[in-house]
């Protein structure tokens, strides 16, 4: 997964992959690394992305096509929902602020750079929405 996050690694691929049942696979997964493997593949795109944002010139578009998204709009709404602000702000805000990073090693970098999904993007969504497991959703309106 961490060599190719941008391709698609359903738990199913995985677990043919380990030679493992699904559900071994994903009980496992999360005891060794401490999230489920969708977090976990989200956590190496996100990481990638900020890296093409701050080190590159590529096109946004180009960049979430890279790390794994086909849709802009997903890509953009899950990178503010992880990150608390969108690529361009990201992008932007890197560039106007003096790194000197040269001097520090990259596993720091990249450990200061890493997303925390300790939960679901969409559990975060219904937290910030007032949605909770144990409150009733507001019924759509057709």
């Amino acid at each position: 997964m961490d060599a190719a996050s941008q391709e698609p690694w359903p738990v199913e691929r995985l677990a043919r992959v380990s030679s493992v049942s699904e559900a071994h696979f994903a009980r496992s997964f999360k005891e060794a690394f401490g999230v489920p493997p969708h977090r976990y593949l989200l956590t190496r795109r996100i990481e990638r992305a900020k890296a093409l944002l701050r080190d590159t010139d590529l096109p946004i578009l180009e960049i979430a096509l890279q790390t794994g998204w086909n849709s802009l709009g997903t890509f953009g709404r899950t990178f503010r929902d992880i990150t608390g602000e969108s690529p361009s702000r990201l992008r932007a805000r890197e560039r106007a602020a003096q790194h000197e990073l040269e001097r520090v090693p990259a596993c720091y970098v990249s450990a200061a750079h890493r997303p925390d999904l300790t939960s679901a993007v969409s559990e975060k969504r219904r937290r910030e929405a007032g949605v909770t497991k144990d409150a009733p959703r507001k019924p759509e309106v057709a």
